[in-house]
């Protein structure tokens, strides 16, 4: 078996001795001569082939209740430290012995020539949305000492440490292990949408700050270097957005208040990031030789750069004061000079460039100062303009209790010709149509209330106004018209999200019928973002056929823009999963249809995602390289389009997908009390989770589940349901009509090649006897027909995934990563047979101590960690 490349397995065994010294120092030797007891039988079984772990089911159940906890904690806090390790060799040097952006550059230009790769790279739109995770158990506390670990990590590589600075490192990586076996990993009280906002700003003030202009100056230098071009300097290929704070779907957390507060937290985490740039400019600008332009401003003066930067300074201090005061609530007055635009920023700024570059200093144009101006190209004045999501359910709601209200009818009961006509009708009117005062409901208020706040804040703290659900023109022109009717000066981007199943084979005819709209195709300027729902159509549909389905929408989409004019992004609303479209960004987007790249892209990012990509400088850098090499391999090199064949065979294989998948997530009356038995779903709420409920709506089943909890139940017991189930059906019906044209997808279409290596990764994760296990245990007999049927289902694809890929076992042609699961098994299974136990002893309805309790909530934490996502 390959085994882990040198320096990780290293670090990983650094770790684990730290880890294992200072358990003992806090536990006793006895207690981690247990924890190494069962360490080792996990490991013993898990090399055997016999993979039985009834000796490991035997040694746990002798501990004794006070030693659960400890022992949960170790195993947790080792596949955290694992994770860690992992961090920093997938952003070191190591990894990645050549630059692949420079190496792809290379490539284009003797493939494209240096003029049409040049254009590409200066037109690249890559929009990443940062959203809050309802699921993301490591409080913020740890995290940070996770980052610090990381780092240290990084300062240990250096080959020329003295000896002395090897036993600093190792001292300070100890001191941080012992920080965070003394601390708390369990959240004891909820995040608010404020929170996760902060924690947004966090990662942009800790990693995003500085990694954005390094990246952007290495692109920079490379392009110079070898396509003899200089980058503009407001060229910034990544723009980044947020939902924390604005996404009030299924949310009643996030109100009229909370988005107002998010925006000011903002401006004012902006200004003090600008303060601090420009007090480190006064500092390195000292120098006396200064343009006409600028001494214009300052006079005669021998340090014109600081004379004129002090001014800037109080204009960004005043902004800091006002923003700060305006959240205590202190309602200051607007200071002249406030801030407000991204060339508030800009122009002081250039101005101080442009007088360094005539005066012949360009090295010092071109260091710190240019990273700032690339800073505010990047973050302009509150570091992320919020997006504003919604229910269309809502918009429609108030707009029926105005009809009825003002005697007009009804509007919920009207059909689509007519709720346009009336729409398009009062877009156009200058009369305004809500009353001054009426008696809306409460929800309906807070909609309006919503609107009103947009309307009051400058444009450029602002994205887009999504609407979930998004079934008809008219739900995008209604939220067009409660815009206007609150004061809306500006055309705000309205984004429909197209969710289900039967949405997303709409949507084509949906956007056809908007942009034939002469009245919307002004508003919009022909532009257009449409986003597209990975998380519930999975849930609706299954893997399977959401993921063709989702392909056809954007295919559709695509041409229909071209058709109409129209300048197209795509949204893509991934979770981290696999179960949610998450996956590596490389196959993601060498996945998407032929054209509906073109240099621009919009992803979500959500919770651990943002930490595992972007939570350090170094990890940031590397995954911005990532982005942009796929983003330009898509929209140079993009893959053909399915051959007929092909698209024949996956319709219906898809429609053979959904058959089984709905059969028995919709159709098995015993399905709903067997997830509910078996996972940990309904102990979820004793995590102080998200500040946005597990479910949509406080009554329901399983469809008004949210997406996440529906995967973190199943990610828990590791069957890891919602990414494959279905998917059997789908193959069996392909390898039994067209072996041949599967073979021939397999090999030649990116698309299914890349659906396949996802699914064999989900499949590995998995593990039947676990599941099993937690059935014995959890779930009454009579529903374990059901189960054994389902693990059946899943054994089954993994010898057709076996069949179809040409391999013996799984991970043959990964055998990094097979390798990576062998070494977490042996500390994720003690927690699943752990977690199986606390959970049948928690519904039993005896005395639960609080110690069981938190045991229990860290066994969550720790699968989840074990399992690098939690849904």
């Amino acid at each position: 078996m390959q085994q882990l490349p040198e320096t990780l397995r290293e670090n990983v065994r650094l770790l684990g001795e730290l880890l294992g010294e200072t358990i003992r120092d806090h536990e006793g030797e006895e207690r981690f001569s247990r924890i190494e007891q069962i360490r080792q039988l996990g490991k013993s079984i898990n090399q055997s082939e016999e993979d039985d772990p009834s000796a490991l089911v035997d040694m746990l159940g002798e501990l004794n209740d006070e030693d659960i906890l400890p022992i949960v904690r170790a195993f947790n806090q080792f596949l955290n430290l694992a994770n860690m390790a992992d961090q920093e060799y997938g952003a070191s040097a190591e990894a990645e012995p050549e630059d692949g952006l420079k190496a792809m550059l290379l490539n284009f230009k003797d493939t494209y020539g240096q003029d049409r790769l040049a254009e590409e790279i200066r037109n690249l739109r890559i929009e990443l949305v940062l959203t809050a995770h309802p699921t993301e158990v490591t409080r913020r506390t740890l995290i940070r000492k996770y980052d610090q670990i990381v780092n240290t990590l990084s300062d240990q590589q250096r080959g020329n440490l003295l000896s002395f600075e090897k036993d600093k490192v190792i001292g300070r990586l100890h001191r941080l292990v012992e920080e965070m076996w003394s601390t708390d990993e369990i959240r004891s009280e909820r995040p608010t949408a404020v929170d996760e906002a902060k924690w947004g700003f966090a990662v942009i003030e800790n990693s995003l700050w500085q990694a954005v202009p390094d990246f952007i100056r290495h692109l920079d230098r490379l392009s110079s270097r070898h396509l003899d071009l200089k980058l503009p300097l407001d060229l910034h290929p990544f723009h980044f957005f947020s939902w924390m704070g604005g996404d009030r779907d299924g949310n009643p957390n996030v109100t009229h208040a909370v988005t107002r507060e998010v925006l000011l937290l903002g401006r004012w985490m902006a200004a003090e990031l600008y303060l601090r740039d420009v007090e480190g400019l006064y500092g390195d600008l000292s120098m006396y030789e200064a343009s006409a332009e600028l001494r214009e401003h300052v006079g005669d003066s021998d340090t014109p750069y600081r004379d004129y930067l002090a001014g800037f300074r109080k204009r960004i201090q005043a902004t800091l004061d006002w923003a700060e005061g305006t959240l205590k609530g202190e309602e200051p007055a607007k200071p002249v000079g406030l801030i407000e635009s991204r060339d508030d920023l800009l122009e002081p700024l250039m101005l101080c460039y442009r007088s360094l570059n005539d005066v012949g200093l360009p090295h010092i144009a071109n260091g710190p100062l240019l990273d700032t101006i690339r800073r505010v190209h990047s973050f302009g004045v509150n570091l992320v303009p919020l997006d504003v999501r919604q229910d269309g359910e809502r918009h429609v709601a108030v707009m029926d209790e105005l009809t009825q209200y003002l005697e007009m009818g009804s509007y919920l009961e009207w059909d689509e010709a007519t709720r346009q006509e009336f729409l398009l009708k009062h877009l156009q009117e200058k009369r305004p149509l809500l009353p001054a005062d009426w008696p809306v409901s409460d929800e309906g208020a807070e909609v309006l209330k919503t609107c009103r706040v947009i309307a009051s804040e400058p444009a450029e703290t602002l994205s887009t106004y999504i609407i979930s659900m998004a079934q008809q023109p008219s739900d995008v022109l209604v939220v067009a018209l409660l815009l206007k009717e609150c004061g809306m000066t500006w055309n705000m981007p309205i984004v429909p999200l197209f969710e289900t199943l039967d949405d997303l084979d709409r949507s084509a005819e949906v956007m056809d019928l908007l942009w034939q709209l002469p009245w919307y195709r002004e508003y919009a300027d022909t532009k257009q973002t449409v986003m597209i729902g990975y998380s519930d159509s999975a849930k609706d549909a299954g893997k399977f056929a959401a993921t063709w389905a989702q392909y056809k929408s954007q295919e559709r989409l695509v041409q229909l823009a071209d058709k109409h004019g129209i300048d197209l992004i795509l949204f893509h609303g991934r979770g981290g999963t696999v179960g949610r479209g998450g996956g590596p960004v490389e196959k993601a987007m060498a996945s998407q249809p032929p054209g509906s790249v073109k240099g621009k892209i919009r992803v979500t990012e959500q919770g651990e995602m943002i930490r595992y990509k972007f939570g350090l400088p170094k990890v940031a850098f590397s995954s911005f390289s990532t982005y942009t090499v796929a983003t330009l391999r898509a929209t140079l090199e993009p893959h053909a389009a399915p051959q007929a064949e092909w698209r024949d065979l996956i319709e219906r294989m898809a429609q053979a997908s959904l058959e089984g998948y709905r059969r028995v997530v919709q159709g098995h009356p015993q399905f709903v009390p067997y997830f509910r038995s078996l996972t940990p779903e309904q102990e979820l709420g004793l995590l102080a989770l998200g500040s946005r409920p597990a479910k949509r709506k406080a009554t329901g089943g399983v469809e008004s589940l949210r997406a996440i909890p529906w995967v973190f139940a199943w990610m828990q017991v590791r069957l890891n349901l919602p990414a494959w189930l279905g998917t059997r059906q789908a193959l069996e019906y392909a390898l039994e009509n067209s072996p041949g044209t599967l073979n021939d997808m397999v090999e030649n279409w990116p698309f299914f090649s890349a659906f396949l290596d996802l699914l064999e990764m989900v499949i590995g994760k998995a593990d039947t006897p676990i599941a099993a296990y937690y059935e014995k245990q959890l779930v009454p007999e009579e529903l374990h027909p059901l189960g054994q049927e389902l693990r059946a289902d899943l054994s089954a694809l993994e010898v057709l995934i076996n069949r179809i890929k040409k391999q013996d076992e799984l991970f043959d042609g990964d055998p990094m990563l097979r390798q990576t699961l062998s070494v977490r098994k042996p500390y994720i299974d003690p927690l699943n047979l752990l977690q199986a136990e606390l959970l049948k002893r928690y519904r039993s309805g005896k005395p639960f101590s609080d110690e069981l309790e938190r045991a229990l909530k860290v066994t969550m934490a720790g699968i989840s960690a074990g399992m690098r996502n939690t849904g």
